[in-house]
């Protein structure tokens, strides 16, 4: 009998392959089908488990399509398992964790009671962009960190005087980590963003990069406005090679060309979402928050 199983939904088929491997799990696969009008039609192929399941995909673009897939597979995996743990590598939705204008809906709290009725027993997310939002869930729910795959990678760079860099406040404890486990200096920008517009602005006057290897560090990368408007101002400040880490690399909107056009020298991220840009793997960091 098959003690424990991976369901591994299409968004995340190559990191669910590699989470089967190391804990030694049988891998169910799901077929996925796309008719015209949108919808999903999912067949799973392989053995349930009785007694524990884990379901992982990530919530990347197309957000609802991935979201309505993995709370199938949830469903279905419930219907033979005792124990649904469901793997969330890129959690989409994170960003609406609070009611910031009048009538917005906080979509986290929604997608918290989706989960539990579909019939997960527990979350584990990465890097999840705002742990507020893993507050709304009622069953067991736990963020767990890339940091420490990034920076093995990093460490094998021949970098020239190394500093981590935050685009922003609001990532300043995710870049103090990164330069912590580096053993190198951080500094963190300080910049305004349009509630309304969504534009980004740096507010920091000058910092002393010269001749520096610099990485900029940010947990996900969307349309790359912020890391754009960072690297001009480090350029500027005639800093030497910019690098960006991040876990989650989105790269809307032909993002990963105009970063490049900015002065980055190479964009580095992680597995939670598959692309050209997705060189580290979290397998292992995933397959030991499994208990």
């Amino acid at each position: 009998m098959t003690k424990l199983s991976v369901i591994c939904g299409k968004a995340s088929e190559d990191l669910g392959k590699k989470l089967a491997r190391k804990v030694k799990a049988n891998l169910v696969r799901a077929d996925v089908r796309i008719f015209p009008d949108g919808e999903s039609k999912i067949t799973l192929d392989g053995e349930i488990s009785k007694k524990k399941s884990i379901v992982i995909q990530s919530t990347y673009p197309p957000v609802d399509t991935n979201l309505i897939q993995i709370l199938s597979m949830i469903s279905k995996a419930k219907e033979t398992s005792s124990e649904v743990v469901t793997v969330i590598p890129y959690m989409g939705y994170a960003r609406q964790d609070r009611e910031f204008l009048p009538g917005e809906i906080v979509t986290m709290k929604v997608l918290a009671k989706l989960f539990k009725g579909a019939g997960a027993s527990e979350i584990i997310a990465v890097d999840i962009h705002s742990l507020i939002g893993l507050k709304y869930f009622t069953i067991k729910s736990k963020n767990i960190s890339a940091i420490p795959d990034l920076v093995k990678f990093f460490k094998k760079l021949s970098l020239k005087n190394p500093l981590i860099v935050s685009p922003d406040q609001g990532g300043k404890g995710r870049a103090k980590e990164f330069a912590k486990k580096m053993g190198i200096e951080y500094i963190a920008l300080e910049k305004n963003r349009d509630r309304k517009t969504g534009k980004v602005k740096i507010k920091t006057k000058k910092v002393d990069v010269v001749g520096r290897d610099l990485i900029l560090v940010d947990d996900m990368i969307s349309t790359g406005g912020s890391i754009i408007n960072a690297t001009k101002f480090l350029k500027k400040e005639k800093c030497n090679k910019i690098f960006v880490a991040c876990t989650h690399a989105l790269l809307m909107n032909n993002a990963e060309k105009k970063i490049k056009k900015s002065g980055v020298t190479k964009i580095v991220s992680t597995n939670t979402i598959p692309g050209k840009t997705s060189i580290v793997d979290v397998s292992d960091t995933i397959a030991k928050a499994i208990v």
